[in-house]
């Protein structure tokens, strides 16, 4: 025998489910997702130890692009796939510095400051800097609808160039992963000295130092 279901319960009933959904997803999207959120974040930006002795550099680098490392001839490539292959990646050149120079000289300097305005470069931003005692470039420029990230460094016996490529998700985390990784770049080698210590910076030609972005 089916007991009789009246209009008043049926209500009853659908606005404590409809309540129930909205407790949860208020839970979910108010409490839980930014909680998630940040603990994704603090994990991908967790440094690696990372040191390969062929090209003279250790660094910490962030666990967010650091899942994959491909080694080429004077350079190493630090990534995360992405699920349509868009993902982060870290790519660090080193080679000789034949000057034996400690900075960059003033000319070399000058030609990536002017290099936004000389080829009408949006967004284009431009940071003399030290890297763990190195004199140092970051030149942050647009590419491919997104932020890219170059890093130059120098030391008497090699110069460092890198670049990071953030990727097509969280592109912001990711850029902020790269730069975290790369300020803690250690070049091997002796120490820098001043550039009044040394007459090669004098002679160092710019067109060796600048790193030419695709």
């Amino acid at each position: 025998m089916k007991l009789p279901v009246s209009p008043q319960s049926v209500l009853a009933l659908v606005i404590l489910i409809g309540g129930g959904t909205l407790v949860g997803g208020e839970y979910l999207f108010v409490r839980w997702y930014p909680a998630h959120k940040q603990r994704m974040a603090d994990q991908a930006l967790t440094p690696v130890p990372y040191r390969n002795t062929g090209l003279g550099i250790s660094l910490d680098v962030a666990k967010g692009i650091c899942e994959k490392t491909g080694i080429l001839p004077g350079e190493v490539r630090l990534s995360r796939p992405g699920l349509s292959g868009g993902g982060p990646s870290l790519t660090i050149k080193s080679g000789p510095n034949p000057d034996g120079a400690s900075e960059f000289s003033p000319q070399a300097k000058a030609i990536w400051q002017s290099d936004g305005s000389t080829y009408k470069i949006p967004h284009y931003q431009y940071e003399s800097t030290q890297v763990m005692g190195r004199d140092a470039v970051i030149i942050r420029r647009p590419r491919g609808g997104t932020m890219v990230e170059a890093l130059h460094v120098i030391s008497p016996t090699r110069i460092i160039e890198a670049e990071c490529t953030p990727g097509n998700a969280d592109a912001a985390l990711h850029m902020q992963a790269c730069d975290e990784s790369w300020r803690t770049l250690k070049v091997e080698g002796p120490p820098s000295a001043p550039a009044a210590a040394t007459e090669a910076v004098k002679k160092q030609k710019p067109k060796e130092h600048v790193f030419k972005l695709r």
